[in-house]
């Protein structure tokens, strides 16, 4: 197989099928198209999936962390430790209720945080932890969970890349108060856009459905249905962060083979393991022996002292054999945002900067065929024979 082929694989195609187009047309051509009874649905079903006793559907996993922060109280001065190595939107939420992300670098050789840059960071002001589970497996939440009980902290957990996954056998989804879960169009499953927030506690979960849609009361979803009523009492100032039917009925048909996309994923995980493993040009993904991954991602590194161009020209190589790749992340405390604000600065968390410098996620999507993976795989081999020291 030529590693200059023209046609171009995506970095993600969503798995979308005949039961989901069945299921959004089914919604279609029934009486109700927002926020009814294919969401309750979806929530009851992902709940029983995962095994929490609350699971609320809204319409991004940032939604979710709002959501969850509000609902737990943070307030003006209030702080949340936040790991530098994730997405704008783990720290933006803390920054919507004027609180302020307190970052946190990873755990030398991870994209975790790890406790001991936790304990580091807690002050006075502190209230809430905010671990991320990167690429799909989840942090080592013991001694976090540990840490959040010694200091009367509570634990948010951003589970975006993490559906489905297990930590020491259990699901995340069970294990900090809130666990937040998104349905973006690359993730494991899909909504279109969406997200959920799961949680064992019940105030926290009728908080979160009441601020969720402008802070009515619970049955206003209702007030077009033969139970429902035109009256309703809106309890305090909410968002507009409710989940439609179309998009349940999306959630559904996907949540419904969630095991069997996610055994696809893994399959192509190893194959690129095995690939890879002899390389000194390229390292593997590290995963804990103790938790089920995801496989949202596959990120590679990049092994600088072993080749003569760095993970950007790396990319951009890919990109010339028809290969597309992304980067997970660019660490929070290198945007202008944390730094004119709070004054982060560059080599202010080495750990993460040297993930970031080598990180290329690789495509991982269920619809891959065996010489897809190939392509990707003497592409990655290709380049390294050209550009080694």
């Amino acid at each position: 197989m030529s590693v200059t082929a023209t046609s171009f694989l995506p970095f993600h195609r969503a798995s979308i099928g005949e039961d989901e187009i069945s299921a959004v047309v089914d919604v279609l051509q029934s009486d109700w198209l927002t926020t009814g009874p294919r969401v309750r649905e979806f929530e009851e079903k992902f709940g029983r999936y995962v095994g929490a006793s609350h699971a609320l559907a809204v319409n991004s996993c940032t939604a979710a962390l709002h959501l969850a922060l509000a609902a737990i109280g943070i307030s003006e001065g209030d702080e949340v430790i936040v790991p530098t190595m994730t997405f704008a939107a783990s720290g933006e939420v803390v920054l919507y209720l004027k609180a302020r992300p307190v970052l946190v670098d990873c755990e030398e050789g991870s994209y975790h945080v790890g406790p001991e840059q936790i304990e580091r960071a807690i002050s006075s002001r502190t209230r809430a932890i905010l671990p991320v589970h990167y690429s799909g497996y989840p942090c080592d939440m013991d001694p976090i969970l540990d840490i959040a009980r010694k200091y009367g902290l509570k634990v948010i957990e951003d589970a975006a890349h993490a559906l489905p996954s297990r930590h020491r056998g259990r699901m995340v989804g069970t294990l900090g108060d809130i666990t937040c879960f998104s349905f973006y169009a690359t993730k494991t499953l899909t909504t279109g856009e969406g997200g959920m927030a799961t949680t064992e506690n019940p105030e926290y979960a009728e908080r979160m459905r009441i601020l969720s849609l402008h802070g009515i009361s619970r049955d206003a979803w209702k007030r077009y249905s033969a139970e429902g009523s035109w009256r309703y009492a809106i309890l305090e100032a909410g968002y507009k962060y409710n989940l439609t039917d179309l998009q349940a009925a999306l959630g559904l048909a996907q949540l419904a083979k969630c095991d069997a996309l996610r055994a696809r994923r893994a399959s192509i995980a190893d194959r690129y393991n095995r690939a890879f493993a002899s390389s000194d040009a390229f390292g593997l993904p590290s995963v804990p022996e103790n938790v089920e991954h995801a496989w949202h991602l596959y990120v590679l590194r990049v092994q600088a002292a072993a080749l003569r161009i760095d993970r950007d020209r790396v990319i951009e190589e890919l990109k010339q054999r028809g290969i597309g790749t992304s980067v997970h992340f660019i660490p929070l405390h290198l945007h202008p945002l944390y730094q004119n604000k709070f004054g982060y600065r560059a080599g202010q968390f080495p750990n993460a900067e040297e993930r970031f410098n080598g990180a290329i996620s690789l495509p991982i999507y269920p619809s891959m065929t065996p010489d897809d993976v190939d392509r990707v795989i003497e592409a990655l081999h290709d380049v390294a024979s050209r550009y080694r020291r």
